[in-house]
């Protein structure tokens, strides 16, 4: 097995740790204040590891206008996510999340023009198929998570397609830097008015989400520098296993046999897609989270 696939499944097996204490820390805490103590610490990995671009040149941008929109998209789609952890099944959270693939493709085409062929979008169509036996709209409760997370999968994948168009010429600082300040900022603002002083178990989680997060970015980033990422992307369906796995142990979490099947028929139709596709695939920091559509 290529280094860069044993690199990867460590790493989505580390964001899914990161995204079970984020379900730990529970509704008790205002998404914003989850997300500006985590976001915070999860640039800590990456300032550690960055040797050569320098943190002063992050307003130097060659897309200003378009990298600010991507931290927009970004912080909204992080919130969505946070709101759906922490309130419906957490394999939910990840067949619906596997969404964005489907909106990067819809997107794809109608802004940056990319072909897409009728058997990918066969298998995308099948990917929606799999969500819908997931949540069975009309059949059991849709909850406002299911729907939120919906939401959250669509910033990702605008975050996605910014991030194709701007990743060959913005510096690496720009792009992570830019988007954990404004995190910082703007979450910090809305927090506000219901801040509650966390303990120091919740500083503990928070501390562990951000860093688990950041180090999950940064072995992806190596796992692609090392093996082709259309070998590495499709370990990314692997955490469906780990949502699983996690839900009945810690969370008491069983989904039935159709979620199971939904779920089946997301991952194969994903792999499928990614395996199919002889493009090229780009990719960037996870901060932290597969939010935006690794």
């Amino acid at each position: 097995m290529p280094v860069g696939v044993i690199l990867a499944f460590v790493a989505y097996a580390i964001f899914s740790v990161s995204d079970a204490l984020i379900k730990v820390a529970g509704p008790t805490l205002s998404v914003f204040e989850i997300a500006f103590f985590t976001t915070s610490f999860s640039i800590l990995p990456a300032v550690l590891s960055n040797r050569t671009e320098r943190w002063r040149d992050i307003y130097k941008l060659h897309h200003p206008w378009l990298l600010h929109l991507r931290c927009a998209t970004a912080i909204t789609g992080t919130a969505c996510v946070m709101y759906a952890f922490t309130h419906i099944p957490f394999a939910d959270v990840y067949a619906i999340g596997f969404l964005t693939p489907v909106f990067v493709t819809i997107l794809s085409v109608i802004f940056l023009k990319e072909h897409v062929t009728p058997q990918r979008w066969l298998l995308l169509a099948l990917c929606f198929l799999g969500v819908v036996l997931v949540i069975r709209p009309g059949m059991k409760e849709v909850a406002p998570g299911h729907i939120i997370i919906m939401v959250g999968a669509f910033m990702g994948s605008i975050t996605t397609i910014i991030l194709r168009h701007v990743a060959p010429r913005e510096r690496r600082v720009s792009i992570v830097g830019l988007l954990v300040l404004y995190s910082a900022i703007i979450n910090g603002i809305l927090m506000l008015p219901t801040f509650v002083v966390p303990s120091l178990e919740q500083l503990g989680l928070f501390l562990g989400i951000g860093l688990l997060g950041g180090l999950g970015g940064l072995l992806v980033i190596a796992a692609t520098k090392v093996t082709p990422a259309n070998l590495v992307a499709p370990v990314q369906y692997s955490q469906l296993i780990w949502a699983i796995l996690f839900g009945a142990l810690f969370f008491g979490e069983y989904p039935d046999w159709i979620a199971v099947a939904g779920m089946i028929v997301v991952v194969v139709s994903g792999l499928l897609n990614v395996l199919s596709d002889h493009k090229p695939i780009r990719w960037k920091p996870r901060i932290f989270f597969f939010r935006a559509g690794l």
